[in-house]
């Protein structure tokens, strides 16, 4: 389905300089792009290659927009921030030509009668939910997700096909949970006696607030007592652990296979690289950035990168500089003998 060009500025705003009356259906790559779609420069170093794509239109900045302009022959679109209007554009080309929802609880569904859904709400094949839960206005449960008991779903909320969503677990509007996700799965809570585990019943829930991305295989344990907290605009990648009763600030994100140990308070604007690791009761400050494969093992009390891995090397290499930091004792102590022998 194709959409002029000048309703789209008139939706998301925007400089627009060539026809409005440009037909497009859609976002592509600057070296695949043709006529009929709309691609972006973000990256200087993509000068000259946006210079010369074929895109019926190109987002792009003003200081950009100067220095590509002589050779670029379709219409550009000048905002201060071209890689989020190239999101925002591809949600409304996503948007427009979605299949239309069509609400209602699929035949297949099985629903507790005590269970409130919204007449807006779509509830596909295979769905469970249980006593007492509360889906609210426009939802959309894929097929075989399960919603426990007690749970509830705020407005507009996506889960896509087999979602886990257990009992007591709450999630404001406009989330998005993918599949394979498991949400209120029992926290790792064990008490040792004389080498026999006993198992501490968790009995909190999973409290999640509004504009919520979870990826898919991504699993948020429940808490022991009081709830496990993932506050509003977090985002949150796939096969990542959050385990029971941490709580993770407003707007931080986390790319894959991030784990974060039981009790972690994690502020909020943080980001997380892939695989980095955080263990638990730790508190971490808002704005910090953990670089990816990292562990954190103490607290963050300041904003800024943080690091904590040695740079890639050759196996050879790397056991070397492994048997020197094994020796940085005994180096560290031949040193000072040899400090108050030449001191004067």
């Amino acid at each position: 389905m194709s959409t002029r060009l000048g309703q789209l500025v008139e939706s998301l705003g925007g400089q627009l300089i060539g026809s409005p009356d440009i037909l497009v259906t859609g976002m592509a790559p600057l070296e695949t792009a043709g006529p009929q779609h709309i691609t972006f420069l973000s990256n200087a170093k993509l000068r000259a290659q946006a210079g010369l794509s074929a895109a019926g239109a190109l987002i792009l900045s003003e200081a950009d927009h100067a220095l590509v302009s002589a050779t670029y022959q379709g219409a550009c679109i000048v905002t201060a921030n071209p890689y989020v209007y190239f999101a925002k554009a591809a949600q409304y080309f996503v948007k427009r030509n979605a299949p239309a929802r069509i609400a209602g609880v699929h035949a297949t569904a099985i629903v507790h009668p005590t269970a409130r859904i919204a007449a807006t709400a779509v509830i596909a094949a295979h769905v469970i939910i249980e006593a007492d839960a509360d889906i609210g206005e426009h939802c959309d449960i894929g097929a075989g997700s399960f919603i426990g008991r007690g749970a509830r779903l705020g407005a507009g909320t996506l889960f896509h096909p087999h979602v886990t969503f257990l009992a007591d677990c709450h999630i404001g509007e406009r989330g998005v949970i993918q599949s394979g996700a498991v949400i209120g799965s029992d926290g790792f809570g064990f008490a040792n006696e004389q080498g026999a585990w006993i198992r501490i019943p968790q009995t909190g829930g999973v409290r999640i607030g509004h504009d919520v991305d979870i990826g898919a295989n991504t699993t948020i344990d429940r808490g022991a007592l009081d709830h496990t907290v993932i506050e509003d605009g977090v985002k949150l990648d796939n096969q990542i652990q959050i385990a029971h009763n941490c709580v993770i600030g407003a707007h931080t994100a986390m790319a894959g296979c991030v784990g974060v140990a039981g009790s972690a308070k994690i502020g909020k604007y943080c980001t997380f690289g892939g695989a980095a690791m955080v263990l638990g009761h730790l508190s971490i400050a808002d704005h910090v950035h953990v670089s990816s494969g990292s562990l954190v093992s103490r607290s963050i009390h300041e904003a800024g990168q943080y690091t904590g891995f040695y740079p890639l090397a050759k196996n050879a290499d790397w056991e070397k500089s492994a048997a020197i930091v094994r020796n940085l004792e005994d180096m560290r102590h031949r040193l000072r003998e040899l400090e108050k022998k030449i001191k004067p």
